[in-house]
């Protein structure tokens, strides 16, 4: 990606809250580019601060450290009048198509919601622009008078990817969209996502668990495992050239569509428990599951290191090989 522009830079990126336990590291010195145009996919195990990560990189959540860059410039979304410009470029297409819409709001409102808020059209060019929303998502305009409850969940979800673009952004977060909906309808919107950015320019930043989808849609992929992101690859090469032990054990997981080749396959189960965020291993975080850790991985914490031209690993054993 050398010669690819970078919209969003996250630099030494931390998120933490206070908890009554204690500070729970959500995200952990996390630096990540994300380039115009491209989808980044990121994935990891449920908790290991995917979610956040996304809500940080789009503004919901400030930063507690680190930086965030936009086009170049530097964000301070402590100031509300910056979050607010902000907003107008990044926008999140939720996980549950059920709980994101307002059940009291026709569609018609639910999409043109943003459009009010930042001032966009008259009443008249606001209503033409939701019937365009609805058809571009593959709706009727018809459904524009409708309440969610009417809908299924595929469409609720078409809702909320209209919503999400209604303020014409250049970034979106898509956060686990598709793991609520029926397998039938997932590759319906896989392939609305994919057509949206081809025709719109749209830059993703694609948070899952299914890592086939992952990688079917990804340009590139990042690993997630307890607040860090421990490999990070375009997604030819990290399926091919697998690193990390961690990400090894996260692919060999996934189900492999051809029963011969499930059935031959390498399965790696990982032993003990994941750590909690609220106390963190001295050394790497994965080392107490690591079938490969050695007394370094205990003691001090891997940094992000490329090996190979775009290919990024945090660990201690593998060993630069340009």
């Amino acid at each position: 990606m050398s010669n690819a522009v970078k919209l969003i830079t996250l630099d030494d990126v931390c998120k933490y809250f206070k908890v009554s336990g204690g500070t729970l590291k959500a995200v952990d010195h996390v630096s990540l580019d994300i380039y115009k145009g491209e989808t980044l996919g990121l994935v990891g195990e449920s908790g290991c601060g995917k979610s956040t990560l996304g809500r940080v990189a789009m503004g919901i959540h400030p930063a507690t450290s680190g930086k965030l860059t936009y086009n170049g410039e530097e964000l301070n979304l402590r100031k509300a009048e910056t979050r607010f410009k902000y907003a107008k470029k990044a926008q999140i297409i939720f996980q549950d198509p059920y709980a994101s819409l307002d059940p009291r709001m026709t569609v018609a409102s639910i999409i043109a919601e943003g459009m009010e808020i930042h001032g966009m059209y008259d009443a008249k060019k606001r209503q033409e622009r939701v019937y365009e929303l609805l058809e571009l998502v593959g709706l009727n305009r018809e459904h524009a008078n409708r309440f969610p409850h009417e809908f299924s969940g595929g469409q609720r979800q078409r809702i909320g990817i209209a919503r999400a673009l209604a303020i014409e952004p250049e970034f979106i977060v898509c956060d686990e969209p598709i793991s609520a909906l029926d397998v039938s309808i997932q590759s319906q919107i896989i392939n609305l996502l994919h057509d949206l950015q081809e025709k719109l320019g749209l830059t993703f930043l694609f948070i899952a668990h299914d890592l086939n989808i992952v990688k079917y849609i990804s340009d590139r992929i990042a690993v997630m495992y307890l607040g860090n992101v421990v490999e990070l690859a375009d997604s030819t090469e990290l399926y091919k050239n697998t690193l990390h032990p961690y990400s090894k054990a996260l692919l060999s997981a996934g189900p492999i569509p051809d029963p011969n080749a499930e059935a031959q396959k390498n399965r790696q189960i990982l032993s003990g428990d994941v750590p909690s965020p609220i106390n963190t291993p001295k050394g790497c975080n994965f080392a107490g599951r690591c079938p490969v850790a050695c007394d370094k991985c205990r003691e001090s914490k891997p940094a992000l290191q490329e090996i190979v031209p775009g290919h990024f690993v945090a660990c201690h054993l593998v060993e630069p090989q340009m």
